[in-house]
């Protein structure tokens, strides 16, 4: 039994570090499939602004360590708000708030999750950053096939969360957010928000209303 017990942890800490502690947990507790289910989110995107002019001042070796160091922030801060960092992009990474499992506040810890990551990375000095905050509902199961699965989150939220991220990049605060978001979060971070422009997002057809931090 001890043995099994064993396994079974080593299997939780390989599995987690794959597609996070949330979703190996569920897996482990109720098998995978193919299955998904809808739910209300914050989708928080993050991206590193000219990558490609980084690489090739650094070289691919040491870009992969300024990788590794920006991953380690953001994953300890979506984590510490009880998030999920569903994939990594080459150089970006979405994550989620309310999925695979509920979340008390998804839009309030997604706000607060962008400031902190933009926070820390404005400190190391190594990159620059976008980030990009929506909410809404979207699909979340596990895509693939029967012997390849990927558990994701499909939806527009995690569309227009990615298209902030572009805005964020050209604004000197580096975070947007869309309006929803901003107005789903309780008060105390609400207030760290200003409202700023409406703009049309590529692909999306509609002006969004976008919130911007404050400056107090």
């Amino acid at each position: 039994m001890a043995a099994g017990l064993a396994e079974r942890e080593r299997l939780r800490d390989l599995f987690g570090r794959h597609v996070g502690t949330t979703v190996a947990d569920r897996a482990l507790a109720t098998g995978v499939s193919l299955g998904g289910e809808e739910r209300t989110v914050a989708a928080l995107f993050v991206d590193i602004a000219g990558s490609t002019s980084l690489v090739r001042r650094t070289g691919p070796g040491e870009m992969v360590g300024v990788l590794n160091r920006f991953f380690e922030v953001v994953v300890e801060t979506i984590e510490s708000d009880g998030g999920l960092v569903n994939k990594f992009e080459g150089d970006a990474a979405l994550c989620v708030f309310g999925a695979p499992t509920d979340h008390p506040d998804p839009a309030g810890a997604a706000l607060r999750a962008a400031r902190r990551i933009s926070d820390a990375v404005r400190e190391a000095g190594e990159v620059d950053v976008g980030v990009g905050v929506a909410c809404g509902r979207v699909w979340a199961g596990q895509v693939g096939a029967a012997s390849r699965l990927e558990y994701t989150v499909i939806g527009d939220p995690v569309n227009e969360a990615a298209r902030l991220t572009e805005v964020a990049k050209e604004h000197p605060g580096r975070v947007v957010a869309s309006e929803a978001t901003v107005l789903a979060a309780p008060p105390e971070e609400r207030a760290s928000w200003c409202r700023d422009a409406e703009i049309e997002l590529r692909g999306r057809g509609e002006p969004t209303t976008t919130w911007v931090r404050g400056t107090g």
